[in-house]
């Protein structure tokens, strides 16, 4: 690392930057059972196990009510064809709420195929780190002091910005963690739901959000791709131009393609939730 103060500024908000990205990277690759050694996951497990008590009485709290509705009469319930139709709403929403997780997990395994398709049809292992180009580290290094001035001016208010955007960012991709395990947790009493044909609207959308919220991993994947391609071609260095124009037209056009990498990832729940009709 170089010796310049100015320089080590921006180098170490592009290291957090950096470190941030390889964060999201490998929360987006992960599942939540391995996640923190999964300690949060046996924690959700439990409280789901105790949730499934109550599913079970929303259960049938859903299938009575469901009945009266879509049955006006005793001798309409007594029919062959509705008894058995009722029968097997029951038999699948019990059967719902038994094997709800690995329902839930088994949508999420599927997801994560996608994302491992997306990374290796795209041909990264990893994202790519951005780099301060040599060229203006060079320019900065033989600058004079008073030179330097704006210099300092500019790496503190981009270092600033970068720093704040990276944890704006993996605060995002948190979030879905967090929406992952609440969703996990809560499963029982939303699926339950099936058991009626006027309630069912409601598990039909819980599973859609749930899917939501699983295949926002895949555009956040795709938005670090793009970005991870732009770093490795990072903008074109005016080498003619001032130290301090040089930094500043290279950390502004760094700052825009962070702040669409980051508004990317801010907006992935929206993006997924219009494609599911949300």
């Amino acid at each position: 690392m170089s010796d310049n103060w100015v320089v080590q500024n921006l180098e170490n908000a592009l290291e957090v930057w950096n470190g941030k990205l390889t964060e999201i990277w490998q929360l987006v690759t992960q599942s939540p059972q391995d996640f923190q050694g999964g300690a949060i996951w046996s924690v959700i497990l439990d409280v789901y196990g105790a949730l499934q008590a109550i599913g079970y009485a929303l259960l049938v709290l859903f299938f009575v009510v469901g009945m009266v509705k879509t049955c006006g009469t005793v001798a309409e319930m007594r029919r062959p064809e509705q008894a058995v139709k009722l029968f097997v709403r029951f038999a699948i929403a019990k059967g719902i709420i038994t094997y709800g997780m690995d329902l839930m997990l088994a949508l999420l395994d599927i997801v994560q195929g996608i994302v491992s398709l997306i990374i290796n049809a795209a041909g990264f292992g990893a994202a790519s780190a951005t780099v301060l180009p040599a060229e203006i580290v060079t320019a900065i290094e033989d600058c004079g002091f008073f030179e330097s001035i704006p210099l300092w001016a500019v790496t503190l208010i981009g270092g600033l910005f970068i720093g704040v955007l990276s944890f704006i960012m993996i605060l995002s991709v948190y979030g879905r963690f967090f929406k992952l395990y609440l969703y996990a947790a809560i499963a029982p009493i939303p699926l339950a739901s099936f058991a009626g044909e006027p309630s069912q609207n409601i598990g039909k959308s819980f599973l859609k959000s749930y899917a939501a919220v699983c295949l926002e991993g895949a555009v956040v994947v795709l938005a670090c791709i793009i970005f991870s391609v732009f770093a490795a071609s990072p903008p074109t260095v005016n080498t003619g131009a001032a130290a301090a124009s040089m930094v500043w037209s290279y950390i502004g056009e760094l700052l825009f393609t962070m702040l669409v990498l980051v508004g990317s990832v801010k907006m992935a729940d929206r993006v997924v939730h219009e494609m599911m009709g949300l």
